[in-house]
């Protein structure tokens, strides 16, 4: 996945200023943190009692993820919204569930929004289209969100690259 470099779009410009903000759910969720690791950015959120996910809690080596009263998800996914200064949804197909609550969420906020259907771009053109689209924005905190790893097979990896292109500029 080696893109065309644009002006302005270099994430070494940009990428140092941001905390990635995620609910810590498995599938784009989980990609998003794992990337901040990898990439050493700061990062957090909100995720529900019990540090739930479909898998059972997350480990306690995520550090910086806050449990809300209760185990409600849709909770978790109105505070990531909030909490941050944009949202990036990476999903594959329409939007449903937890996924389409952030969008909806995000809009009526007046967040910035931006959608990546993974479906519909390869993951070069997508991986470009974010670092283009954070580039321009410049958010301090992102909320990254998206199906959780058994409503969409594979969108775990799929997310993890083009997070790891747009981020990292890999």
């Amino acid at each position: 996945m080696a893109r065309n470099a644009r002006p302005g779009a270099d994430p070494a410009r940009w990428v140092t200023a941001l905390t990635i903000v995620s609910g810590g759910q498995t599938g784009v969720d989980r990609a998003a943190l794992d990337v901040a690791r990898k990439l050493g950015l700061p990062y957090g959120g909100y995720i529900p009692h019990g540090r739930w996910t479909e898998q059972g809690p997350l480990p306690g080596d995520y550090v910086g993820i806050v449990e809300t009263e209760r185990p409600a998800p849709s909770k978790r996914t109105k505070l990531n919204v909030r909490k941050s200064d944009a949202t990036l949804i990476i999903t594959r197909g329409e939007c449903e569930g937890g996924t389409l609550l952030t969008a909806e969420t995000a809009r009526k906020a007046g967040k910035p929004l931006l959608i990546v259907d993974v479906d519909s771009l390869d993951e070069d053109a997508a991986a470009g289209a974010i670092s283009d689209w954070i580039a321009a924005i410049r958010p301090h905190r992102l909320n990254i969100a998206g199906p959780r790893a058994s409503k969409r097979p594979h969108i775990y990896a799929i997310a993890y690259g083009i997070l790891l292109e747009a981020l990292g500029g890999a």
